[in-house]
């Protein structure tokens, strides 16, 4: 009999991923919710709570449940889980993961010296600012965010007084939908109050961003996947996300002692993570980032290039119970990459490839392409835009050395025929 998979907010794209994994003939996947409803910040907690029971009462019986999406997704799936008898970590250990501010609790009692100081700010106090301990500069965000939203770089008085009205502004729009999550977790004297209308701010943190990828079965950490940032030829701009990544073994092998501490600590099992980190190779300092409680879909498709299988396969083996198997590069390349495709200059989007065009292209380097950007659209009207150039999409790519990847790279890039209005075309630069 197969295995219904539920997965929430699933879409086309990762339906074809989940397809690669082991023993895909015998699961069914159902998605759960759609990603509309899971993205729509005026729908509250309960009523996607209420509406996923719904749908898992009324359809097949559910024999997992998966999930790839930030919150409120991430925090749905254990409560459904519990519900329904199925593998999952518990509610307050996701928290302990995604509340930043009960996060850095956690990780500061195992792995103090990768913890940046930090302290709780309520937004709405009018003598927030003058409480603050923390010394400029200061990084201001969300307990609970979204895609950097309301994430704040802060160097001074004038610029905190600022960033706390924006703030005031902002932070309700997911708040309140993660208040009523709290409500559904038993939470420790020291955060209960900080709710999803609090902010958290850090000293700052700097380094070289890197991440590593595991699972939790029957209370055991595996790290499964090491992945690092490439930087462009220029050094000031982020190039892309490689698998596996380059580093030193001595560097990993904190990296993830310091994972399984935290994990352990926070008493996460029978579910995925990633950790991301910073290195400062100047102070051989390393710094936790934050912790994802779910497989990284942009990792999906670098996995399935370099080890043969996406890695759905984990995610689904440890939702049904089970211990995962992933194999070791055994896919068509030996490196594989997420890049980002930019292009120096704002402009407006004047042609964009047909999909028969992209599908042509793709298949030609066994490339995955996605864009950001569509014909119409300004550069700079789109959101979380790096600093030093516009992001325009994302292009996933294997090869059998670091140097043949960079160079496949360029050649699909001068293949995509995008038009902007200022007459420039893609950068290739690496």
């Amino acid at each position: 009999m197969k295995k219904n998979i539920y997965v929430l907010g699933m879409l086309d794209w990762q339906l074809e991923e989940l397809k690669t994994i082991r023993d895909a003939d015998l699961c069914r996947f159902h998605s759960l919710l759609t990603t509309e409803e899971l993205l729509d910040h005026t729908a509250g907690f309960d009523e996607l709570l209420k509406r996923a029971r719904h749908q898992l009462r009324e359809g097949d019986k559910p024999d997992a449940i998966v999930c790839h999406w930030d919150f409120p997704s991430s925090c749905l799936a254990p409560i459904l889980a519990e519900e329904f008898g199925l593998a999952a970590p518990s509610l307050e250990a996701v928290l302990r993961c995604e509340h930043k501010y009960w996060a850095r609790i956690e990780q500061a009692r195992v792995a103090p010296e990768c913890v940046p100081d930090f302290e709780a700010v309520d937004p709405f106090d009018p003598e927030a600012a003058d409480k603050m301990k923390l010394d400029f500069p200061i990084w201001l965000k969300p307990v609970k965010g979204f895609s950097s939203q309301l994430g704040f770089k802060i160097e001074d008085r004038a610029g905190l007084d600022e960033a706390l009205e924006k703030m005031r502004d902002g932070i309700g729009d997911l708040g309140h939908i993660f208040d009523e999550c709290l409500d559904h977790a038993e939470l420790p004297p020291e955060v209960q109050g900080i709710g999803g209308s609090h902010a958290i701010a850090e000293s700052i943190m700097s380094g070289d961003q890197f991440a590593h990828e595991g699972y939790v079965r029957n209370h055991k950490v595996t790290i499964h996947g090491v992945l690092d940032m490439m930087l462009s030829s220029e050094g000031n701009a982020v190039a892309g996300l490689r698998y596996p990544a380059d580093l030193p073994d001595d560097l990993v092998s904190r990296a993830n002692d310091v994972g399984r501490k935290i994990m352990r600590q926070v008493g996460f099992n029978d579910g995925c993570f990633n950790v991301e980190f910073l290195y400062d190779k100047d102070t051989d300092k390393l710094w936790v980032i934050e912790v994802n409680t779910r497989i990284s879909q942009s990792h999906c498709e670098m996995f399935r290039m370099v080890d043969g299988r996406s890695n759905h396969e984990i995610a689904v083996s440890v939702a049904l119970g089970d211990e995962p198997t992933l194999p070791d590069h055994k896919g068509d390349f030996e490196t594989s990459a997420k890049f980002y495709i930019t292009k120096d200059d704002d402009a407006k989007v004047t042609r964009e490839p047909s999909e028969d065009e992209l599908r042509e292209i793709s298949q030609e380097f066994g490339a995955l392409v996605e864009f950001e950007a569509h014909e119409g659209d300004t550069l700079s009207d789109l959101p979380n835009q790096p600093v030093y150039n516009f992001n325009v999409g994302y292009a996933w790519l294997g090869a059998d050395t670091p140097q043949a990847l960079r160079e496949r790279y360029r050649d699909l890039i001068s293949r995509i025929p995008m038009e902007f209005s200022d007459g420039q075309r893609l950068s290739t630069e690496m």
